[in-house]
């Protein structure tokens, strides 16, 4: 039996059961669905208090919405360049519940933050999205200390707001914003190593898709129905608009495939138009782009913009295009990707793959979330690994395998001994 394999041994004896799952019910139990952060702030506050975790900080990014960090500093000195610092990172809002109540009616499930445990999974709104994962990562640091293991590098942990989007004037980002400025700024250390923690099955994302998305408004004139040739139809200008970009998408799809991420392409994701027997006025369409590592927002935008505007041959009907999903970039989310062979990468994979057979495979995000202010804006490789299927999340079906939490706690352990190293 190998060293690594003993230690996983050893760390899934001595996990706490009880308190793990305590934990993550309790964190399900601190409503925080965009906006309302601080909620689940106070509750991590007193939770990494509990597990021992120094220089525990709070700032509010916008008023009453609060990140909160901390560390566990290791045996070494970081600032001599020969031990590590690893982060933890994940967003403490949830999406909505609108609806949930009504739909699980009658039921164990009925109270979206009442953590039931069902068949052997933990249900409720931000369970997989991405309760699990935060809880994993403390609950890690716990099982070292049982263990009696400590570590000569860092341990960082941040949990940031703002990264749900569907509340009216939220979903920017806008908690790892100035989690990562105070890191530029040199108020906080800069890792070596980021793990955020978004459901992925336990497996290892080093790269993720970019995105943007576009709301068109193609406006004509209005005209009496017995009387066509007085108006410009806007529904029909759209018909050619649609036409052209769903050629375009077919293009994109034919300029190469990304091994994780396959290809890129424009997804129309919305139509409203027309009048009330009348030529119809104006006609709004919303899409979205997928990107993939390597493209630019500017260039991919641009590209689409001109597509647009050439399948609109009369002059007389208007375009306006705007970008309301503006994260990383004004126009959106940058793709980003690191080496998957990285030593740290691999030793990720096998540490999860160690915990829980079939898992630790390394994939691509088909989602969008906030590696890229590491990898792109600090030069910090990061990936995507957490308990949670990010399939069932934002849906009433939202829940969590409680062996696939169990088996996160003891991988990020069994990582954290691997890539910061054990002190003698």
């Amino acid at each position: 039996m190998t060293q690594t394999s003993d230690l996983h041994t050893r760390l899934a004896k001595l996990l706490d059961r009880d308190d793990a799952l305590d934990l993550f019910r309790g964190a399900i139990g601190a409503e925080s669905i965009t906006g309302n952060e601080a909620n689940f702030v106070a509750y991590l506050a007193s939770q990494m208090e509990k597990r021992g975790i120094e220089a525990i900080a709070t700032a509010e990014f916008e008023p009453g919405r609060p990140n909160i960090w901390g560390e566990r500093k290791g045996t070494t000195s970081h600032s001599d360049n020969t031990s590590k610092r690893l982060l933890f990172i994940g967003h403490t809002d949830t999406v909505h519940v609108d609806g949930w109540r009504e739909h699980w009616q009658g039921t164990e499930r009925e109270d979206p933050f009442g953590a039931p445990l069902i068949d052997g999974e933990v249900w409720g709104r931000g369970s997989g999205d991405l309760k699990a994962g935060i809880c994993a990562s403390l609950a890690a640091l716990s099982l070292l200390d049982a263990a009696g293991i400590r570590l000569k590098g860092d341990l960082a942990f941040a949990y940031v707001g703002d990264e749900e989007s569907g509340q009216p004037g939220s979903g920017i980002s806008a908690g790892v914003k100035d989690y990562t400025n105070r890191i530029k700024a040199g108020e906080i250390a800069k890792p070596d190593f980021t793990v955020y923690v978004e459901p992925t099955r336990l497996a290892v994302y080093p790269a993720q898709i970019g995105f943007y998305i576009a709301d068109i408004k193609i406006t004509g004139k209005s005209a009496y129905f017995g009387v066509p040739e007085l108006g410009k139809d806007a529904l029909k200008a759209a018909h050619s608009v649609m036409s052209a970009l769903w050629s375009h998408s077919d293009d994109l799809k034919s300029r190469g495939h990304h091994d994780l991420i396959g290809e890129g392409f424009l997804l129309i994701t919305g139509l409203t138009g027309g009048g009330f027997i009348a030529v119809p006025e104006e006609c709004s369409l919303s899409l979205i782009r997928k990107l993939l590592p390597g493209e630019s927002l500017d260039d991919a935008a641009r590209e689409m913009e001109d597509v647009i505007r050439s399948a609109i041959v009369d002059p007389d009907i208007a375009v306006a295009i705007s970008y309301p999903a503006g994260r990383d970039h004004p126009l959106g989310g940058s793709a980003a990707e690191i080496d998957p062979t990285l030593p740290e990468v691999r030793a990720l994979s096998e540490a999860v793959a160690g915990a829980m057979a079939g898992r630790g495979t390394i994939e691509g995000a088909p989602f969008w979330s906030e590696t890229p202010f590491f990898v792109n804006e600090l030069g910090t490789p990061a990936v995507y690994c957490a308990p949670g299927d990010i399939r069932n999340c934002h849906t009433f079906e939202e829940r969590v395998d409680i062996e696939e939490y169990f088996a996160g706690i003891v991988a990020f352990a069994c990582f954290m001994a691997r890539y910061c190293g054990v002190a003698d």
